[in-house]
């Protein structure tokens, strides 16, 4: 298992910088000064999981005292700023990351909420703001409709995620890491199935006769 943990880690450190990239990214298209762009990656790296561990009481949160989740969205946004054609060219790695840092803050997400003490309920809820809570974080910053709002598939990907977790946990139908595996790539699967495929939730019918997100 300590391979697994350690894979674990590396798709933190991966999903973190990817939400970094994302927050950047959109910042940078805004044309926010170089702090701005530093704080919109920070708060869409850390923001979900910030919210997260203060609803649980978990005080302070890892992600302000943690040093390479701050060095990541600092790096994210440097490469951002100094190498923006070089960024916008990685979309693709960029989408894959983004797609499996979702997933992995999810599960851990509702791990955490349930190592405190906290029911199922509160698990998949606080699970999907540490997976999307970001992106809305930098959404309401930009005066953007979050992406959560529209008809992606994006945090109902991330409640699967951490239903798994929540069911696993309560069935006892296997090993916690193995039930954490199973609601990561089930997540990570819809999301880029999502993706691939353009699968939407419903919309009003205005959106429907509209062109496609």
């Amino acid at each position: 298992m300590e391979k697994l943990h350690s894979l674990y880690n590396f798709l933190d450190v991966a999903g973190t910088f990817a939400f970094a990239i994302s927050g950047a990214t959109a910042a940078r298209q805004r044309n926010l000064d170089l702090f701005g762009i530093c704080a919109i990656a920070f708060v869409v790296a850390c923001g979900g999981g910030i919210t997260r561990d203060l609803c649980i009481g978990a005080i302070p949160p890892t992600g302000l005292t943690t040093w390479y989740y701050l060095a990541t969205a600092m790096t994210a946004a440097a490469m951002t700023v100094g190498f923006y054609s070089v960024v916008q060219r990685m979309n693709r790695p960029v989408i894959l990351f983004d797609a499996i840092g979702l997933s992995l803050f999810a599960v851990t997400g509702a791990q955490k909420a349930l190592a405190y003490g906290h029911n199922g309920e509160v698990a998949v809820l606080l699970g999907i703001t540490t997976a999307v809570g970001g992106g809305v974080l930098r959404d309401v910053l930009l005066n953007r409709v979050p992406v959560i709002l529209e008809r992606e598939i994006y945090a109902s990907a991330a409640l699967i995620g951490a239903l798994f977790v929540v069911a696993g946990n309560y069935l006892k139908w296997m090993p916690n890491d193995w039930i954490s595996v199973i609601g990561l790539l089930t997540c990570f699967t819809l999301r880029m199935l999502a993706l691939r495929y353009r699968w939407n939730l419903p919309g009003s019918s205005e959106n429907k006769t509209g062109p496609d997100k």
